[in-house]
């Protein structure tokens, strides 16, 4: 088949403006200025203008943007952080390392993640305790904001919103349409190098409109200094790199134009998809909501049980297979994620679920368990070549036909 295709190619991406970023890295070189040099304050002036909101301030990476937020909300040990149970770790992670307790509620089986649907059985696991909700963004789609404002405003709870992966896309908000991480108290982003907006290694960003909050933000992720010297607060060493904002100060004069491609890949995939199993007969291809724009972070599947040609009758088993299948023909793909967060080793001790403030309440996570037997996410970049897809979806369509 020759060349394997991978899930992303980072390589002819920057290829095509290797001029533009080595120049911008040499800048750098020539001034010598690596932290808070001048390219991080026009990164984050230039990335506010582009979503517009008020503030962004530059961090070491999304981890530490998230862990961030939740210290500049004053949130206390012991207090609740909802969270979504599918989503990757880094999401409930920070609530745990600040003595925050996670509590984990349901997503959406089609749409990943968190809407009007997922929150319906959120009061049950609303206590006097609860302080905010960490809505995620997942694969490149927002959650319903309207239904998480709903929410956070009738329990009077803060919203940070996990936009690692939807950065780019934008939600309805009433009559308005809002950037992701633009909507709630406080945004968080991540410049990992595969983001749709990414770095050539770490980084990451918070966005808010509140001034108060954009300046405790500062402040935190500096030592919790105000001036040097000065600790008002306890805070971490978290900072963007000068080359990396220089290198995203590039990249993102293209954001508007990757995102454009993977959603031109997004719909060749798709009509290929429904074309060839016209009835869902095998698998569900990615719902695009109304409310929300959708930048592709990955194009994920739902693969459906059908075990004839695998060894086993367990649960997930096609999809495990499938994946095997596509990588023996030298073709990448990923599952994110196979476990939800509620099953890891990690959270055992330290997260809280449905059952845990009901006694009625019975399998209240179903849905991320489900999916994390049955999501695969597909090669997704904008680079990818329209043959190549055609490929990828011969392959996946008559595996499963034979499965």
């Amino acid at each position: 088949m020759g060349n394997k295709i991978q899930m992303i190619e980072l390589s002819k991406e920057h290829n095509a403006i290797r001029e533009e970023i080595e120049a911008a890295i040499n800048k750098v070189i020539d001034s010598s200025a690596f932290i808070h040099g001048a390219e991080v304050e026009l990164f984050e002036r230039n990335l506010a203008r582009y979503l517009n909101v008020k503030h962004v301030i530059g961090c070491a990476n999304g981890t530490d943007a998230l862990q961030i937020a939740l210290m500049a909300l004053d949130l206390k040990p012991g207090e609740q952080v909802l969270v979504p149970a599918f989503t990757y770790v880094a999401t409930a992670e920070v609530i745990a390392l600040l003595g925050l307790v996670p509590v984990m509620y349901d997503v959406n089986p089609r749409n990943f993640n968190t809407d009007s649907v997922s929150l319906e059985n959120i009061e049950e696991i609303i206590t006097e305790n609860t302080r905010a909700i960490v809505p995620v963004h997942l694969f490149g789609q927002c959650s319903d904001m309207n239904a998480v404002l709903a929410v956070a405003k009738k329990y009077n709870l803060k919203v940070v919103e996990d936009c690692a992966q939807a950065l780019g896309a934008k939600c309805k908000v009433g009559q308005e349409e809002k950037f992701a991480g633009t909507i709630g108290n406080i945004g968080c982003t991540s410049f990992f190098p595969t983001k749709n907006l990414g770095g050539m290694g770490d980084g990451g960003a918070l966005f808010t409109n509140d001034d108060a909050l954009a300046a405790r933000i500062r402040m935190i992720a500096s030592h919790g200094q105000e001036k040097k010297y000065h600790h008002k607060v306890i805070g971490c060493n978290s900072r963007l790199d000068t080359i990396q904002a220089a290198v995203l100060n590039v990249k993102l004069k293209y954001l508007d134009g990757y995102l454009a491609k993977r959603r031109r890949t997004a719909a060749l995939y798709t009509t290929l998809f429904t074309k060839a199993d016209p009835l869902n007969k095998y698998l569900y291809t990615p719902l695009e909501e109304e409310y929300s724009t959708h930048t592709y972070h990955q194009y994920t599947l739902i693969i459906k049980d059908k075990h004839s040609a695998v060894e086993t009758t367990e649960e997930g088993a096609t999809r495990d297979a499938l994946k095997q299948h596509l990588a023996d023909k030298g073709i990448a793909s990923m599952i994110y994620y196979p476990l939800p967060l509620s099953d890891q080793e990690a959270f055992q001790n330290i997260a809280l679920k449905r059952e845990d403030f009901s006694s009625t309440a019975t399998d209240s996570l179903h849905n991320s368990e489900y999916l994390a037997k049955h999501v695969l996410s597909l090669p997704m970049n904008p680079t990818i070549l329209p043959e190549e897809i055609e490929l990828i979806v011969n392959e996946v369509i008559n595996f499963l036909k034979e499965a």
